[in-house]
């Protein structure tokens, strides 16, 4: 599972049981950190998820910046309700691909923020699971 971590939602995908394809399927829209934690969790057993990717904020430059340090501090919350593995997965211009797709598929603008935000978090398992693969062939 991933998560595309904002401050107004949370994006939520999940790999096929092959882990071939990442799938969008939920938004969890924040309310605070207690209630934001519950929600992933119950997402987390509803797909008995093994391995939690989440996105790393980093800045154009690649360095780490004032959000990746936020999301080091949610990772460790995270921790306190999964005790798997995560990883973190550069997520620099996700949510924008996720909306040029969304803008070229004539979504509406509406409905693109109900969406948006877990299509980025199937790009972000997308690339987790190109760059597995790729290793694995190596």
């Amino acid at each position: 599972m991933a998560l595309d971590v904002g401050s107004k939602r949370i994006g939520i995908a999940v790999a096929d049981p092959s882990a071939s394809c990442a799938l969008p399927v939920g938004t969890v829209t924040r309310t605070n950190r207690r209630d934001d934690l519950a929600a992933i969790q119950s997402y987390l057993e509803s797909y008995a998820v093994d391995e939690l990717v989440v996105g790393d904020p980093l800045t154009l430059r690649g360095e780490r910046g004032i959000a990746a340090q936020a999301m080091d501090e949610f990772v460790e919350r995270l921790r306190a309700i999964y005790s798997g593995t995560i990883h973190r997965v550069d997520e620099r211009m996700t949510t924008a691909q996720a909306t040029k797709s969304l803008i070229a598929a004539d979504v509406s603008r509406r409905k693109r923020r109900d969406v948006v935000d877990a299509m980025a978090a199937a790009l972000i398992l997308e690339s987790f699971l190109a760059r597995r693969r790729n290793a694995a062939q190596r």
